[in-house]
């Protein structure tokens, strides 16, 4: 008997549009590095501040490379941890497995995470400050992620306010709000009050971040797009902080491009509006960056006053995961923020691989009291069934989205989006699995440790 074709799916009908277009995608290419690549150059365009001045007061023309490329792609003192990420993955190999029938296959979820059905096993992770490289910043990717069906994970240096990402991401947008501790309890519960009430429905703790890394690429120019009123957009749009000020909520949309010299001449000008608008960012980043770093007995503040799933992003030690359990956390984020904060530390997928074999973690999993989700280093749809197969749930894409959102907006994030998940389908397949769940925690099946050496 004939074999039947399979039915078509959303993921292999962009790419099949692809070919039939023959036009070639948004980005003008799928591979990771050409729109890295690609993205650096249109950053480079768009970077309007033609001089950088030096501490000595001397300047240098015409950067090689535009400060927000630099902000964006570069990570903690040498960017040892971040190449260490990407290290990490070229090191585990995958052993298909063949005459497996995969004809059928289903990247959904079979069950919810953390209360939510998912399309696919994808999140767009926390990225701050995404007006620097488009003008639309966190909207354009609020609405490509509903547009995809693929939850979003705001940020609290968001570049627009979590009223306004919501709207962009509408009502049947998925999306967690990452929170940055505010240092005053009032704040905090406002900042809580308003993510509640306009969808969020987890809440992610950042917990590597109580000060920021040490990044030299920002220290060597005093690069500082918080300073200078860019990425604090969630505290003038909170009530109790504004009111603090005399002043009520705004929604501030920045301009973009950000530059800003521009802004400290104008400043320094005398004029009134940018004055406030770094006092109000110095004022916010002292509630926010505030170096006080949280211990495991502040949770209860937020368990008492969240009512929703809690996750910790950020860990890296199997002691901190099991921690996490006993104290009643829903989730973790395995991640070491994509190698921004600890130069010299441990890739995020080896530090996932420690976590997964621990028993106490291994059964709260099974169990569905813990969930989780991997963060750092994911580019491919390889990449994904990696993090899966060594255990975790879900994992979250950060710089590609960038990337993306960089050269074509929306257009450009939906795309990132839409090659990840159609990439995982497709190679998936080829490694013998028909369902994505299986995938998850198949490392002695799926996987070999692998050093080949320097090429």
């Amino acid at each position: 008997m004939a074999s039947q074709p399979p039915p078509s799916n959303k993921w292999i009908s962009w790419l099949s549009q692809i070919y039939s277009s023959g036009k070639g995608p948004v980005l003008g290419t799928v591979d990771a590095q050409e729109i890295e690549d690609k993205a650096r150059e249109v950053m480079k365009d768009n970077d309007n501040s033609s001089m950088l001045q030096h501490s000595d007061g001397t300047t240098e023309p015409e950067r090689v490379l535009t400060v927000a490329y630099m902000y964006t792609s570069k990570s903690a003192g040498t960017c040892s941890t971040d190449d260490a990420n990407r290290k990490a993955f070229e090191r585990w190999k995958i052993v298909p497995r063949m005459l497996n029938n995969a004809t059928l296959r289903n990247v959904e979820a079979s069950t919810t995470i953390l209360g939510m059905k998912v399309s696919s096993p994808i999140f767009v992770g926390p990225i701050g400050k995404q007006g620097l490289v488009h003008a639309d910043g966190e909207l354009a990717t609020a609405r490509a992620a509903a547009a995809v069906g693929v939850p979003m994970v705001l940020s609290s240096s968001a570049s627009r306010s979590l009223e306004d990402v919501a709207e962009a991401n509408g009502l049947n947008g998925q999306r967690w709000y990452q929170f940055y501790w505010p240092r005053s309890p009032d704040v905090a519960l406002s900042v809580l009050r308003r993510a509640k009430e306009n969808g969020y429905t987890a809440l992610v703790i950042t917990v590597d971040t109580m000060i920021i890394g040490w990044r030299s690429h920002d220290h060597r120019i005093g690069y500082s797009p918080a300073g200078h009123g860019f990425g604090v957009q969630q505290g003038m749009a909170d009530p109790v902080f504004m009111k603090r000020h005399g002043l009520v909520a705004r929604h501030e949309r920045p301009k973009f491009p950000f530059n800003q010299e521009e802004i400290r001449k104008k400043a320094a000008a005398g004029d009134e509006e940018t004055k406030q608008s770094m006092f109000l960012a110095s004022q916010w980043l002292a509630e926010t960056g505030f170096g006080i770093f949280r211990t495991w007995d502040d949770l209860q503040f937020v368990k008492d006053n969240w009512d929703g799933p809690i996750l910790l992003k950020g860990i890296q030690a199997v002691n901190d995961a099991e921690k996490a359990i006993d104290i009643g956390i829903h989730g973790i984020i395995v991640s070491n923020h994509g190698g921004r904060q600890i130069d010299g530390a441990i890739a995020s997928l080896d530090a996932l691989d420690m976590i997964m074999r621990s028993q106490k973690v291994l059964d709260a999993q099974k169990s569905g009291k813990l969930t989780v989700l991997f963060d750092s280093g994911i580019r491919t749809g390889s990449d994904i069934i990696k993090a899966l197969a060594i255990g975790a749930q879900g994992v979250l894409i950060a710089r590609p989205i960038v990337y993306g959102l960089a050269i074509a907006g929306q257009a450009g994030v939906e795309q990132i989006l839409m090659q990840s998940i159609c990439d995982l389908h497709i190679t998936m397949g080829l490694c013998g699995f028909s369902d994505v769940n299986d995938l998850i925690g198949k490392r002695d099946e799926l996987l070999v440790k692998v050093d080949y050496g320097s090429r």
